[in-house]
C-alpha cells in the first residue's frame, strides 16, 4: 500500500493545486470582469457627460437647418429696379448737371478774362500786368473753392439719398422677415460671393415689395 502512497499523495497534492489554481483563476476572472464592467459603464457615463458639455458649449450644433437660415438679394437689381433708387439717381443727375453748368460758366469767364488780358498785354505796363496776374490767380482760387463746395454738396446729397434708400430696405425687410424667419439677409454685390444658392435669392420679392411700399408712401 505504501508503494502507492507517493503517487496518491502526488495526485492529491496535484488535485489540490489545480483546485486552488482554479479558485485563484476564477477570482482573477471575476476581478477582470468587474473591472471591465466598471470601465464600460464609466466610459458611457463619461461620453454622455462630454456630449452634454459639447451640446452646452456648442449650441449651433443643436440647430436644425430651419433654425439658421440666410437669404440674400442682388444689390445691382435693387439699383436698377427700385423706383426710389431711380428717382434718387434722377435727382443726383440734375444736381450734377447744375454743378457742371455753373462751373462751366465760371470757367468760361476765367478764359474770357485771360484772353482779354492777353490781347492787352502789349499795351500794359508792368504794374498792370502784375495786377492782371493777381486777378487771374484770385479767379482761379475762387473757382477751386467753388468746385470744392459743389463737390461737397453733391457728396452730402448722395449720402443722404443712399441712407434713405437703405432705411426703406431695412424697414421692409424687418416686416418681411416676420413671416420668413431668416437669421441673416445679406446684400450681394458683384464679386462678393463665389457661390450662391438661388433658392435663397429674395431679390424678386424684395423689389416687388419695396416698390409697392414706396408707391403707398408717395
Amino acid at each position: 500500500m505504501l508503494i502507492f502512497a507517493g503517487p496518491i499523495i502526488f495526485n492529491l497534492q496535484k488535485n489540490r493545486m489545480m483546485k486552488n489554481g482554479l479558485i485563484i483563476l476564477n477570482s482573477i476572472l471575476l476581478i477582470a470582469i468587474a473591472v471591465l464592467f466598471y470601465l464600460y459603464f464609466n466610459s458611457k457615463k463619461t461620453t454622455g457627460t462630454l456630449n452634454n458639455r459639447t451640446e452646452a458649449k456648442d449650441p449651433v450644433s443643436n440647430f436644425s437647418n430651419s433654425d439658421f437660415r440666410i437669404a440674400y438679394f442682388e444689390m445691382d437689381s435693387i439699383d436698377n429696379n427700385f423706383e426710389m433708387v431711380k428717382e434718387a439717381k434722377k435727382d443726383l443727375n440734375k444736381k450734377e448737371d447744375a454743378i457742371n453748368n455753373e462751373l462751366a460758366k465760371i470757367d468760361r469767364a476765367i478764359r474770357d478774362k485771360a484772353n482779354e488780358y492777353q490781347n492787352k498785354s502789349a499795351r500794359m505796363s508792368q504794374a498792370e500786368m502784375e495786377m492782371a496776374r493777381n486777378d487771374m490767380m484770385e479767379r482761379q482760387r475762387n473757382f477751386d473753392a467753388q468746385k470744392q463746395q459743389y463737390d461737397q454738396e453733391y457728396k452730402d446729397m448722395f449720402t443722404k439719398k443712399m441712407q434713405e434708400v437703405r432705411a426703406k430696405i431695412e424697414v421692409f425687410l424687418k416686416e418681411y422677415n416676420k413671416t420668413k424667419g431668416y437669421t441673416y439677409i445679406l446684400s450681394s454685390d458683384p464679386g462678393l460671393f463665389y457661390y450662391k444658392d438661388t433658392l435663397y435669392n429674395i431679390t424678386g420679392e424684395l423689389v416687388k415689395g419695396l416698390n409697392e411700399m414706396y408707391k403707398k408712401k408717395k
